[in-house]
């Protein structure tokens, strides 16, 4: 699993809090959505040039890590 840690920060002042790619304001959720609606990740590099498969990749495991913690309490 990539380390997302490297790419994926919290900053209450960038974009309210929610989790960004590093340098961006772009969220992790941005990037969840394109991907729910179809888009590849060479089309999302391609709309958005700040970004890069490593940091796309970087948002699921980000999206991952959270489901697993998120469940492991209850």
């Amino acid at each position: 699993m990539p380390n997302y840690r490297d790419r994926v920060v919290i900053d209450p002042a960038i974009r309210s809090g929610k989790p960004v790619i590093r340098g961006t304001r772009i969220t992790v959720s941005d990037i969840l959505d394109y991907l729910a609606g179809g888009m590849s990740m060479i089309d999302i590099v391609t709309d958005f040039p700040d970004l890069c498969e490593d940091d796309i990749r970087a948002a699921l495991a980000f999206a991952a890590d959270r489901e697993r913690r998120l469940f492991s309490y209850s």
